[in-house]
């Protein structure tokens, strides 16, 4: 809510120098979690951990995007020592939770052969419950996911290591680490029992409410694992259809719901699971159109449908603006933001509305002193300003905008 941290507030231009956590809101949270890892036991406690951890994992990604060397090498050290000790724990043995995200923070540090032995040494133990285990559906396709970002195309699949752990999922066997190309063979059959896992899913009968949230979660690994399969051995629009299929399902579970109960369950629970497969799908297409060459539309098409339904997320509307810097024409764009400002509730649109328009409005600036160094132009771009003024005074008057510091400042320090 444009607070960086307790008790602290950072200037507005977040140059690299800015970027992290002060002393005292930093020993503050760490307190809060040392207190509460005594008083938790069992489950509770493992949740803690995760949750710390993830907390952990979000400061070396702050290192990581200020590029500071020295401060990223000294908080993984913190952090490496952190997940060791909670692996150690008895209770946390098998937590493939836990395990995933040690190994997700080796590989965010560059550590990726460690990275590597984590997962591998996950997969090894995790048993072989296969297609049927959540939390292993999870740990593989992150593990896939990383690997394939490796991959500067998605030709030599046989041989991707991305595609073994995929295959290797699909055999509900244990698990063994790549080795070299997979035999044709073995693809067939794992197609065959992703196909048959995911029919089980879509079939299975409306349980308990938390039992059918698990349900809900496990579907989007499941999807996401048999989406990148496709992706890796037949292409894009393979797995295209199973995202559509997964949405569909999650779409009418929802809605079943609400109508034999009355409740707001569809709302409430369903649009989390909706919403993690829609990112799935589309991240691989923009993955997919860095690799190769592929039309622009599937992609926005899939953005501005999402962000109609979920108009608070902020990773799809960051992938929006990114698509759109690439438009010369702004128009489709600002009727865009005016059509979800004016449904939403949420003060996300707003917020990006601004971002885009500042945006187009420091490329305009610079096109113009090109060569010049900082004399202005004859010829002021003053539309834009007074556009960026007049959604911000849009904004402020929402409900949602009127409380909203970070709105505030902003506002503030464009004036400026």
């Amino acid at each position: 809510s444009g607070f960086s941290s307790i008790g602290h507030m950072e200037p507005m231009s977040r140059g690299r120098h800015h970027i992290g956590h002060c002393k005292e809101g930093e020993e503050f949270i760490q307190n809060v979690f040392q207190v509460l890892s005594q008083i938790f036991t069992g489950k509770e406690k493992s949740n803690l951990a995760i949750c710390w951890l993830q907390y952990e994992i979000s400061k070396v990604i702050q290192c990581l995007q200020a590029k500071k060397k020295k401060k990223l090498k000294a908080q993984g050290r913190k952090s490496k020592k952190l997940a060791k000790n909670f692996l150690k724990a008895p209770d946390n043995r098998n937590n493939l939770s836990l395990w995933k995200l040690y190994a997700y923070l080796e590989w965010l540090l560059g550590n990726s052969e460690d990275s590597r032995k984590v997962f591998d040494t996950a997969l090894c133990t995790a048993g072989t419950a296969g297609l049927r285990s959540a939390q292993l559906c999870s740990l593989s396709l992150l593990y896939a996911q990383l690997e394939l970002e490796l991959q500067d195309s998605a030709a030599g699949a046989l041989a991707c290591p991305a595609l073994h752990i995929l295959t290797q999922l699909a055999e509900n066997g244990p698990y063994v680490p790549c080795t070299g190309q997979l035999l044709p063979l073995s693809v067939l059959r794992a197609r065959r029992a992703y196909e048959h896992a995911l029919q089980e899913c879509f079939s299975t009968t409306p349980l308990p409410d938390h039992e059918r949230l698990h349900d809900a979660e496990h579907l989007v690994n499941l999807a996401g694992c048999y989406a990148l399969f496709q992706y890796l051995t037949v292409g894009i629009d393979a797995a295209v259809l199973i995202y559509a299929q997964a949405s569909e399902k999650l779409e009418v579970s929802g809605s079943q719901k609400c109508e034999n109960t009355g409740e707001n369950f569809g709302i409430l629970k369903f649009p989390s699971a909706l919403e993690a497969v829609t990112l799935l799908h589309t991240n691989l297409l923009r993955f997919h159109m860095k690799i190769s060459v592929y039309p622009l539309n599937p992609l926005r098409e899939a953005l501005t449908e999402a962000l109609k339904r979920f108009p608070s997320n902020q990773s799809l509307w960051r992938s929006y603006i990114h698509i759109q810097r690439k438009s010369h024409s702004a128009s489709k764009a600002r009727r865009f933001f005016d059509s979800v400002t004016r449904s939403a509730n949420s003060l996300e649109p707003w917020l990006f509305a601004i971002q885009a328009e500042q945006m187009r409005k420091k490329l305009t600036e610079e096109v113009q002193r090109a060569d010049v160094g900082e004399i202005h132009c004859t010829i002021p771009e003053t539309g834009l300003t007074n556009r960026i003024v007049a959604l911000f005074e849009h904004a402020v008057q929402s409900e949602n905008g009127t409380h909203c510091p970070l709105l505030w400042r902003m506002y503030l320090n464009f004036m400026v």
